[in-house]
């Protein structure tokens, strides 16, 4: 386990598998919470077997960086049966927090994992300081905020809590239109609880009107032949307001995402950690228009929370083209690099891309000498290296030449708009 934290606010990233927890850290993440294979809200997301949390905590430690795990799913009895080796499997694992909503979870793990700290989810609904204090008297470190609580809302809970009780809040990415994500809609209409970790998202669906004497008639909730989307809240963004929170008394400031990609970790990741030390929000907002996003708004935070009735979908200003694997001086001699970079949307020979590292600049990186990288294969032998002019095979290898020298690990993006 980390030492316990004496500085904040903590920047806290979602690590839905393996390259999400690498991207969350070396991208800035003071800590990262993420799920084994139960127990969690996300069973969608890659998560990790629970033999690998060891691995990934060890990986999160080098760092300084801390690990909470998810057990914040509805708990019945066949749950809390199994959870016992579970919270010993994690606590031997060095984990530093588990996350849970279940007053049942809470004390198993106070018994089978008496060192690893307890933090309440947002499934809990903390929105005052009484129910604080509760959750901190039977052993809880720190509470997610509710969802629904104000700036005003948090501050008089920060007044009123404990001091040693520690408070957290979303600042970043999906809302749910339900009370802090308590929804059974996917439930009813699917069979899969959301409060199991299995959420359909049929909140983003379209919906239209059926009149009961005209059956097989259907009639949009608004005058748009597709129907309306009502139930489908905007995504949060916080990136200016950090000055608010941080004075209201939040102490992590927690993105969330579980379900996401690394690129999209590694983007918010990086652009809240710019604004956390110093740099002008305005000057790092584009960055976040840069990753599939739903219209963004504020939550709950100064009023109430907006839904996108006519939108459907998601927006986004770039496709994350490749990862850098490797880069070294090219064998031309002429100050150029060599990268090899694994491909997830379509780039070309000449085209500018953009260069996403830790660091503050974005750089620009014109692609020069592309090439297919074969993988081995067993039948008829392929050549190590074939001349293309578009990268295009999703997942593979491929090599080109640029000015600038980049890091493995450094994500590639290319703008939408780019004509081909």
């Amino acid at each position: 386990m980390q030492t316990r934290r004496t500085t904040f606010p903590e920047l806290l990233a979602p690590a839905g598998g393996q390259a999400q927890l690498e991207a969350a850290i070396r991208f800035g993440a003071d800590a990262v919470y993420l799920a084994a294979d139960r127990f969690g809200l996300r069973q969608r997301a890659a998560n990790f077997a629970l033999d690998d949390v060891p691995a990934a905590t060890a990986h999160a430690h080098a760092a300084d960086a801390r690990v909470y795990v998810t057990l914040n799913a509805l708990m019945d009895a066949d749950d809390l049966a199994a959870l016992p080796p579970y919270l010993e499997a994690l606590a031997a694992a060095g984990v530093d927090a588990f996350i849970v909503s279940d007053l049942g979870a809470l004390r198993l793990a106070q018994r089978h994992a008496p060192e690893v700290e307890l933090h309440v989810s947002t499934q809990a609904s903390v929105c005052n300081a009484e129910a604080a204090r509760v959750w901190h008297e039977l052993g809880a470190s720190r509470v997610v905020c509710a969802r629904e609580m104000s700036v005003e809302d948090i501050a008089r809970l920060r007044a009123d809590a404990p001091r040693e009780l520690e408070l957290e809040a979303f600042v970043h990415g999906a809302m749910c239109m339900a009370v802090s994500g308590r929804c059974l809609i996917s439930s009813a209409l699917t069979g899969r609880s959301g409060n199991k970790g299995h959420c359909t998202q049929p909140c983003r669906w379209s919906y239209a009107l059926v009149e009961e004497q005209r059956p097989g008639e259907f009639f949009p909730v608004e005058e748009d032949v597709r129907g309306s989307y009502v139930m489908n809240a905007q995504d949060l963004n916080m990136l200016a307001h950090l000055d608010d929170l941080a004075a209201a008394g939040v102490d992590s400031f927690k993105i969330e995402g579980r379900n996401k990609k690394a690129f999209y970790v590694a983007s918010v990741v990086r652009a809240y950690r710019q604004v956390l030390d110093g740099a002008p929000a305005a000057d790092v907002a584009d960055e976040l228009l840069a990753v599939s996003h739903r219209p963004y708004g504020t939550g709950f935070y100064y009023g109430a929370a907006q839904q996108s009735p006519a939108v459907d979908g998601y927006t986004t200003a770039c496709l994350h083209a490749a990862t850098v694997e490797a880069c070294e001086p090219s064998a031309s001699g002429d100050g150029a690099f060599r990268v090899t970079a694994r491909c997830y949307n379509r780039f070309c020979e000449g085209d500018e891309l953009e260069a996403l590292s830790p660091c503050p600049r974005i750089a620009r990186v014109r692609v020069r000498n592309l090439a297919w990288l074969p993988a081995p294969d067993d039948g008829d032998p392929l050549p190590e290296r074939v001349p293309v002019a578009v990268a295009n095979r999703s997942a593979e290898r491929y090599a080109f030449e640029t000015g600038e020298e980049l890091a493995p690990g450094d994500f590639l993006r290319v703008r939408v708009n780019v004509e081909r």
